[in-house]
């Protein structure tokens, strides 16, 4: 009976794992992107009634076409979503759905798989007394059947939310006067996708979204008759999404393949931006900053390309170079990413007069953006300069805490405490971290 009973457990946590999301890929963090991703869907946040400055719409790098929400008000798009989108409006369609399940509540709503779980406890109870009582295939019957029943319950739920999803999307789309042509394309590449993959079109029993057939021909009916249906892309939004598609392409695809798409004899703004990427991961430094140079020669003043010449000189040996790009790009955007890359270019030139401005940097980058580890491994190289040991102590403890490594974070946290006068805000800060991490590695060693 204890081997039926592990199996069946098994059974029911294989049901419970398909409701979570996996976070595991790396986050893209990349200041043109990440204002792009903020104006490109900031009427569209209005339009569902939240605040845009509440709303992050960020890429993981993964090469599906997807994206989810998972917890908070983040949007999670793939880079292979962006890299498959042909304009603005596509994109704009599916951070729309995705939307509508923050909207809805179904990040946090268990109602399905909380009554998918329970019918799937019953079984196991219902056949754990038949295999008590001598019928072993009829209680592994029961457990099956209860299974079955459970997870078709958890899956309906799922299409549900899906449906609901669809339509909230095509309100804001509405709400924001951009066409829903987008999303119908969208779900046309998901629908040949479908199709290579010889996904039965019959019906969706089985499936956790519904089919794209069947959601193009809901959509089709709400977007056609839509006062926006025949609104074109933003001109200016178009242009700099084949920018960040492009340096997208260029920084996770393989080089080769990165100069098959955009050859050298395509002189756009976008294909330079993308062999740039491909030149500087292939450890050519002086053709990556050629096409840098080449940007630059069509915006002078542009900070995105400023910023990638900094990158590239800064990643290359030549930190002194990239200082003066750099700060001009911090200059017009003051943008905490490009802040830090100043602050590292700074901090490489070992400059003894450089120490004092990349912590005034660091330190102004991290009041806009805390969850940077990297602006906090800077700050501790400052700090542990000018011999600030307690205080490079609580910058270690910043990063180690955001990077999930617990003990590590706790060890430092407890070594700034050591140096730091108690009651101050420093101080304070290294005991909060402490404490969060004493009960992660407490709970990790209970777990063991």
């Amino acid at each position: 009976m204890t081997r039926w009973l592990r199996l069946a457990a098994l059974l029911l946590g294989s049901l419970m794992l398909m409701a979570r999301p996996a976070l595991a890929q790396s986050i893209l963090r990349d200041a043109e992107t990440e204002a792009f991703m903020a104006d490109m869907s900031g009427d569209l946040v209005k339009a569902a009634g939240m605040q845009p400055r509440n709303v992050q719409v960020m890429v993981i790098n993964d090469p599906e076409i997807n994206a989810f929400v998972a917890g908070g008000q983040y949007v999670w798009v793939h880079s292979g979503l962006i890299a498959q989108a042909d304009n603005v409006n596509q994109l704009q369609g599916v951070v729309a759905h995705e939307l509508g399940h923050i909207e809805g509540g179904h990040v946090i709503r268990t109602d399905g798989i909380k009554e998918a779980t329970s019918i799937t406890l019953l079984s196991l109870v219902l056949g754990a007394a038949a295999i008590a009582a001598g019928g072993a295939e009829a209680g592994m019957g029961i457990m099956g059947l209860g299974q079955q029943v459970g997870m078709s319950k958890y899956l309906a739920f799922s299409r549900a939310q899906e449906s609901s999803a669809d339509l909230a999307g095509a309100r804001y789309l509405s709400a924001a006067h951009l066409s829903g042509k987008g999303s119908l394309e969208f779900f046309k590449k998901l629908q040949n996708q479908e199709y290579r993959l010889a996904i039965p079109q019959e019906n969706s029993y089985g499936r956790t979204h519904p089919l794209s057939g069947e959601r193009i021909n809901v959509l089709r009916e709400v977007y056609t008759v839509d006062p926006a249906w025949d609104t074109p892309p933003n001109p200016q939004l178009e242009a700099r999404f084949e920018r960040i598609k492009a340096k997208l392409i260029g920084f996770v695809s393989e080089p080769q393949q990165t100069l098959l798409k955009y050859p050298e004899s395509d002189r756009s703004i976008p294909a330079h931006y993308a062999r740039a990427y491909a030149w500087h991961k292939s450890a050519y430094p002086e053709r990556a900053l050629s096409e840098a140079d080449a940007l630059l020669t069509a915006a002078p003043h542009d900070p995105y390309f400023l910023e990638l010449k900094g990158q590239i000189l800064l990643e290359s040996g030549r930190p002194g170079e990239a200082i003066q790009p750099l700060r001009e790009a911090v200059a017009k955007t003051q943008q905490p990413l490009i802040a830090v890359l100043l602050g590292h270019a700074l901090i490489a030139t070992e400059d003894e007069k450089n120490y004092a401005e990349a912590e005034t940097v660091l330190r102004n980058a991290i009041a806009r953006d805390r969850e940077n580890p990297f602006a906090w491994y800077q700050l501790g190289v400052v700090y542990e300069h000018r011999g600030d040991t307690p205080r490079a102590a609580l910058a270690s403890a910043e990063r180690f805490s955001m990077i999930g490594q617990d003990s590590m974070a706790l060890r430092s946290a407890d070594a700034a405490m050591q140096g730091l006068k108690p009651g101050t805000v420093d101080y304070l800060r290294a005991q909060d971290i402490a404490m969060v991490s004493r009960a992660a590695v407490e709970q990790k060693r209970k777990r063991r």
